[in-house]
């Protein structure tokens, strides 16, 4: 992420204990008594030793004796070699769909015809290498996509978008489902719809349980079923660890965050903390001005706006190239 997760403070030991009132003395009433003649040598013992040391040394007088024999210096321990950290995950290890879902990649009634030789297709390599000029430029990973009202096309937008990405050489890419209230990436890459995606955010679910690849380039993050807390699931400091995780483990180029429109829910203006940018999908059929001039208000300070779409506009507005 670009705002890193704030370090939590380390709380004081609850296992610590007060030695204070310890008796060494009472500690030894105990002992075997095969070790007392070490730990209490009478006094009769001790002389003993002492004249067999002075024996010893006046028969050997380049000998050093440091210890008596009682008190020989015990083996040092075993030590034991600690085992390697377990390697962390990258984006190999996240599993592809390969078999039983026929071509992960297939439009779908959202997505655009299979040909690129189309309009619409065009538009989307277009704005996907602008995109890529302006995230590499700034050093941006999180882009969010919404609108202003249900219903302008961000999911359309944020699935095309990321299979023009996909389609760099080299590049990695997440698309998450970020519409808490209403997911729709499954759909509209006709896939199961997978966990969910709170679940995940908060920590329970390892990556490679929950993300999966389509191909070497594109990785998604898909939602089961509605969150009836989505806008406290996206300001919740485990999903900001979460993301933080999955970005350092899978190193991608982009992420872009699918979002619920902009003015029905508080959703997004909890998680623009966690955005480097935002890019706003317009219908050219319902949209109004003072929709876009208010999301351009909440954004104002906070997170750049990348630009507008233009979705579903009529034919006679777009200009034609030959």
């Amino acid at each position: 992420m670009a705002k890193k997760p704030k370090g939590k403070t380390m709380k004081d030991s609850y296992f610590s204990e007060d030695m204070s009132d310890f008796d060494m003395d009472d500690a030894l009433i105990d002992a075997p008594s095969d070790m007392g003649h070490s730990l209490r040598p009478r006094r009769g013992l001790a002389e003993q030793a002492k004249r067999r040391l002075l024996d010893q040394s006046l028969a050997a007088p380049n000998l050093e004796f440091d210890l008596p024999e009682a008190q020989a210096e015990a083996p040092a321990p075993m030590i034991l070699e600690e085992a390697a950290p377990s390697p962390a995950l990258g984006w190999n290890d996240i599993p592809m769909i390969t078999e039983g879902l026929g071509n992960a990649m297939a439009p779908a009634p959202s997505t655009l015809p299979a040909e690129r030789d189309d309009a619409s297709a065009r538009a989307f390599d277009l704005l996907r290498t602008r995109l890529r000029q302006t995230t590499l430029e700034n050093g941006w990973v999180n882009i969010g996509i919404t609108g202003p009202t249900a219903g302008c096309g961000s999911t359309f937008t944020a699935t095309n978008l990321a299979q023009s990405l996909s389609r760099v050489a080299g590049s990695r890419c997440v698309l998450m489902d970020f519409n808490l209230r209403d997911p729709g990436v499954a759909q509209a890459f006709d896939l199961p719809s997978g966990g969910m995606m709170e679940d995940y955010l908060s920590g329970a679910v390892a990556d490679q349980d929950h993300l999966l690849r389509v191909s070497d380039t594109l990785a998604l993050g898909l939602n089961q079923s509605p969150s009836r807390n989505a806008a406290e699931v996206m300001q919740d400091p485990k999903t900001h660890a979460t993301l933080a995780r999955m970005q350092q483990d899978l190193n991608p180029d982009l992420v872009i965050y699918d979002l619920p429109p902009m003015l029905a829910y508080d959703d997004v203006s909890a998680f623009l903390p966690q955005l480097d940018a935002v890019l706003v999908v317009s219908d050219g059929t319902q949209t109004i001005s003072r929709d876009l001039l208010e999301c351009e208000r909440m954004l104002d300070g906070q997170v750049p706006l990348l630009g507008v779409v233009l979705n579903r506009a009529r034919k006679s507005s777009i200009r034609r190239f030959r």
